[in-house]
């Protein structure tokens, strides 16, 4: 009897990556193992929609009906606890073996820990399943102050969600600035005053030293030594790719699960997807990865033929605060050679440029106008003849579009 494929994780790289083998193969079996009690669901929404119906059909990446009919198999509840790569096999909490004819690891990662005193308080919390999210609304009660600790993207989408909520809300950052991987000087700057703005008190420069309390959290002390009192701590501080199931194995770890292009592992028919994966020294960590990432290697799976990862240029679109924003590709001043920007009509945008070609750009015109963003970086438009000295960025955005189209326009 012919083995059956066997994807480790419950995420959107697992979702994707049993699609493609189905794609490729339609007779085969497929067994997701997952160790949450939830079929897949989207965890962009624990944070972007921390206070909706998380337990609704509309969290879940695919409805139960979309298995059945894909013959996919999906068991629940169900953690992997070991690999025996030489039997082909794996071994789950209740001790259970299952056989695999090729096997995909995407376990995810973790949230990294808090390491201060204090951080293991009732009131203490960070999102990464559904489980975190139902302890954090459980525990609140009207006039709860609550501090998020972390200025990325996840941690100010669950300040907004909180804030909604009608909760006094300080964000606490240990760098100069809020989502400094995605938004220039100027850009965070805007934010920090629209979150200010909203009721929300930002402090920036701000190491945690303690969380203070008895059996509960009742305030965080910064390392200058000033106190934020608090009801509840969220925070939000970076994650740690899931990989100690393939530890005495084979398989080649360092910050995640090492894969080449293909996504295999260094065990031949071991591939890895997704957070737990790192590609040419760098863990991507972000959900548009995962989910291209989960397709390639189901694919490479079930063909005989090997298609090639490659990285999507990063895409961040973020709806928070009565803003919506994007950010595209490199936006590190410190990397390119021009960084162009302004306002027009109150819109604030800025694009980065290194060797005649866009590398990256923020925006505050909203989602929609950011695909032509994408594709000028994506393709790697040249702006030769365009005098950026002089043009502003709608005229530069414009003579991009023509070249897109394939159109050509005077500089």
């Amino acid at each position: 009897m012919t083995k059956p494929y066997v994807i480790i994780g419950g995420g959107v790289a697992a979702v994707h990556a049993a699609k493609a083998i189905r794609d490729r193969d339609d007779e085969a079996e497929i067994i997701i193992l997952g160790a949450e009690n939830h079929l897949p669901y989207n965890r962009i929404k624990l944070t972007k929609g921390l206070f909706t119906d998380l337990h609704s059909e509309k969290a879940l990446i695919k409805k139960e009906k979309w298995y059945l009919a894909n013959r996919i198999t999906v068991h629940t509840s169900t953690r992997v606890v070991s690999l025996r790569p030489d039997l082909r096999q794996v071994e789950t909490e209740d001790g259970r073996t299952w056989d695999y004819r090729k096997l995909l690891l995407c376990m995810g990662a973790r949230n990294r820990a808090l390491p201060v005193p204090g951080a293991e308080l009732r009131g203490v919390h960070t999102i990464r399943e559904m489980k975190d999210a139902d302890a954090l609304k459980s525990g609140l009660a009207s006039g709860s102050r609550v501090a998020v600790i972390g200025g990325g993207v996840q941690g100010l989408e669950t300040a907004w969600a909180l804030c909604e909520a009608g909760y006094a809300v300080t964000v606490i950052e240990a760098g100069p600035r809020l989502m400094g991987r995605q938004l220039d000087r100027h850009s965070s700057e805007l934010l920090r005053s629209q979150l200010e703005r909203s009721g929300v008190t930002v402090r920036l420069h701000s190491g945690v030293a303690a969380i203070e309390g008895t059996e509960s959290a009742q305030g965080i002390r910064l390392d200058d030594g000033s106190r934020i009192p608090c009801d509840h701590v969220v925070y939000s501080i970076g994650i740690l790719p899931n990989t100690s199931i393939v530890n005495d194995t084979a398989i080649q770890v360092r910050s995640g699960i090492v894969v080449n292009d293909r996504l295999e592992t260094s065990v031949p028919g071991i591939f890895a997807a997704g957070d737990a994966a790192e590609l040419d020294g760098h863990v991507e960590g972000l959900w548009g990865g995962a989910l291209e990432q989960g397709r390639t290697a189901g694919s490479n799976m079930a063909a005989e033929d090997a298609e090639v990862y490659v990285k999507a240029v990063p895409v961040t679109l973020f709806n928070a605060f009565g803003i919506s924003l994007f950010s595209i590709g490199t936006v590190d001043e410190g990397q390119c050679a021009l960084m162009l920007s302004g306002e027009q009509n109150g819109v604030y945008t800025a694009i980065f440029v290194k060797g005649n070609t866009m590398i990256g750009a923020v925006s505050w015109e909203g989602a929609a106008a950011s695909l032509v963003y994408k594709e000028a970086v994506e393709r790697k438009i040249g702006l030769e003849g365009i005098n950026l000295d002089v043009m502003d960025i709608a005229s530069v955005m414009d003579e991009v579009k023509s070249r897109l189209s394939g159109k050509t326009c005077s500089a």
